[in-house]
C-alpha cells in the first residue's frame, strides 16, 4: 500500500510538479492550494505524510503545523521562499519534522522524505502512540481516550482538550496557553471557551468516573497529573 501525501502549496506549478514525481514514485498525492482547506482535508483523511509550504492564503503554514501537532505526530516538511534562519527555526518549534527552501532538486525531497518514513517506522517500533496520565489513556492514532478499559465518547474539541492537557501533565496552563494551544490564535472566541469545555470534560470524565482529574489552578488555569 502505497504512502499517502499531503501537498498544501498555493503555488499550482509547484505543486502539480511535486505531485506527479511523487506519482511516479508510487505515492498517493492529494493537493490543497488553499491552507484552511489543506487543514479540513488532513482532519478529514489519514494521511502519511504533509508538505507544507508556509506562507498560504487562508490559514499559514506555522499555525496548520501548531494544530496538526496538538493530535498527530504525521511528519510535516515545510517548502518555502524563505531562507532566514529564523524563519526555519520558528518552523521547527512549531512542530515541522524538516524545512526545504525553494527551488530545491526534487532528488532531495524524495531523500528527505524516505527519512521521515524511516523514523516513523522506528518510532512506531517502540512506541504505541499512547499518552496517559492517572487512570485515562489517550491513542493519539485512534484519537480515542480511555479511562481504565472504558472508552470515553468525546468531541473532536474536546479530545484535544484532553491531549493537550495531557501531553503537558503535572504543569499548570494558563487559560491563554489552553486556548492557544487547542483553539489557535485566529479563533475568533475568547478564552473563556476553555472553561466552557473543561466543565464538558468533567462532566464527560470526573462526574461519570467519580474521580478528579482536571484540577483547577485558582486564578491561573488548569491542570493534570500522573497520581491523585
Amino acid at each position: 500500500m502505497s504512502e499517502k501525501i499531503l501537498i498544501i502549496e498555493d503555488e499550482a506549478s509547484l505543486a502539480r510538479f511535486i505531485e506527479l514525481e511523487l506519482t511516479f514514485e508510487g505515492y498517493s498525492v492529494t493537493i490543497c492550494n488553499d491552507g484552511r482547506e489543506g487543514y479540513e482535508r488532513f482532519n478529514k483523511e489519514e494521511f502519511d505524510l504533509v508538505l507544507l509550504d508556509l506562507m498560504l492564503p487562508s490559514l499559514n503554514g506555522m499555525e496548520i503545523c501548531r494544530r496538526i501537532r496538538r493530535v498527530s505526530n504525521v511528519p510535516i516538511i515545510m517548502l518555502t521562499a524563505k531562507d532566514e534562519i529564523m524563519d526555519k527555526v520558528a518552523g521547527l518549534d512549531s512542530g515541522a519534522n524538516d524545512y526545504m527552501t525553494k527551488p530545491f532538486a526534487i532528488e532531495e525531497l524524495l531523500a528527505r522524505m524516505r527519512v521521515a518514513f524511516r523514523k516513523v517506522k522506528k518510532t512506531n517500533s517502540k512506541e504505541n502512540d499512547i499518552v496517559s496520565f492517572m487512570d485515562i489513556s489517550i491513542d493519539t492514532r485512534k484519537m480515542l481516550a480511555k479511562v481504565g478499559k472504558t472508552p470515553v465518547d468525546l468531541t473532536k474539541k474536546e479530545y484535544e482538550l484532553l491531549l493537550y492537557l495531557a501531553k503537558n501533565k503535572n504543569t499548570v496552563l494558563t487559560r491563554e496557553q489552553i486556548f492557544n494551544g487547542v483553539w489557535g490564535y485566529d479563533y475568533l472566541g475568547g478564552s473563556n471557551i476553555v472553561d466552557v469545555y473543561v466543565r464538558y470534560l468533567r462532566t464527560k470524565i470526573d462526574e461519570k468516573f467519580g474521580k478528579k482529574y482536571i484540577y483547577t489552578a485558582r486564578g491561573t488555569g488548569y491542570f493534570v497529573k500522573d497520581e491523585e
